[in-house]
């Protein structure tokens, strides 16, 4: 049993790793908030959900960003920190869920977790941001999630097959998810 645990968790721990050091890398990158319009830590938690199964991508969406507050002071820890796990769990969830329902159809996986997670942190950001005294209108989520996020989105659309494809070729892909 601690044998099969060890290649998802040494996954886990890479993406949780690059989940932290992308957004960083991303603000040396001359595009005005970059971290923001990419989301570069939603890549490796969805690369985490697939490669690793629902459980071990939920456990990386809970603490990437949690971790990269405690760490980098980004993202502020509440609201939007508090916001983001719970996005970035959703991510983690679904794509491990839907690629095994879908049966390894990474476009149906990624569009299915990105709708799911947005979802996710719509809900969540209404909360936490009202919580907070600051508002949060059905516009500015449309906004934030799709239009702002939409280099983002195409990022990860381009970036996660690619990546998959790679993993697989490489003989890299783990055999069998643990979920």
């Amino acid at each position: 049993m601690k044998k099969r645990a060890t290649v998802p968790l040494t996954i886990s721990a890479l993406c949780l790793a690059g989940g932290v050091i992308l957004p960083q890398a991303f603000h040396f990158l001359p595009i005005p908030n970059a971290g923001i319009i990419l989301c570069p830590m939603h890549i490796p938690v969805l690369l985490c959900g697939i490669l690793c199964g629902w459980p071990w991508g939920l456990l990386c969406g809970i603490l990437t960003p949690l971790l990269s507050s405690m760490i980098t002071g980004m993202p502020s820890l509440f609201p939007t920190g508090a916001s983001m796990i719970c996005e970035l769990a959703a991510y983690g969830i679904l794509s491990g869920i839907f690629y095994q329902i879908t049966q390894g159809k990474i476009y149906a996986t990624l569009f299915s977790a990105m709708l799911g997670g947005r979802f996710v942190m719509g809900i969540s950001s209404l909360l936490f941001y009202n919580l907070a005294g600051k508002g949060y209108t059905f516009e500015l989520f449309l906004t934030s999630a799709f239009v702002t996020a939409l280099p983002g989105i195409l990022l990860q659309l381009t970036l996660i097959p690619l990546l998959i494809v790679i993993l697989k070729k490489s003989k890299l892909f783990p055999a069998q998810q643990h979920s």
